[in-house]
């Protein structure tokens, strides 16, 4: 059973949450990307399979360099932000250290990320 809050809509867009709040909304985007990956995916090879030209088209937005660094942020993301909820549930006691978490999490994921994205725009320079 859950808290009862009557929190309106204003409300709750005004709320000002910082890190946990931004690392709550992105852990969602990231979760939304990957879902819509993975139907893309399934629907494109459905449609190729059928021999229909849409599923080149899908195709070809998996390989361009902008989705691909997209995916990359959703899926780096969501599960180094996974990893933080699951300590943090794991270890109830570190509760009270969940900023520096936030904070930590965010370094960790910087450098992935900018390791990818260097990566990503390296090899789609190379296939020019």
């Amino acid at each position: 059973m859950g808290l009862n809050r009557n929190v309106s809509l204003k409300t709750g867009l005004q709320y000002k949450g910082q890190g946990p709040y931004l690392t709550y909304i992105l852990h969602r985007i990231g979760g939304m990307g990957m879902a819509i990956f993975i139907t893309l995916h399934i629907l494109a090879t459905f449609v190729e399979g059928r021999g229909w030209q849409i599923g080149d088209i899908i195709n070809d937005i998996y390989i361009s360099p902008f989705f691909q660094i997209f995916f990359i942020f959703c899926v780096l993301f969501h599960a180094i932000n996974g990893m933080r909820i699951t300590i943090l549930d794991l270890f109830p006691a570190l509760i009270l250290h969940h900023r520096k978490a936030i904070m930590i999490e965010w370094i960790i994921f910087i450098v992935l990320y900018s390791f990818a994205v260097v990566t990503i725009i390296t090899t789609a320079i190379g296939r020019l």
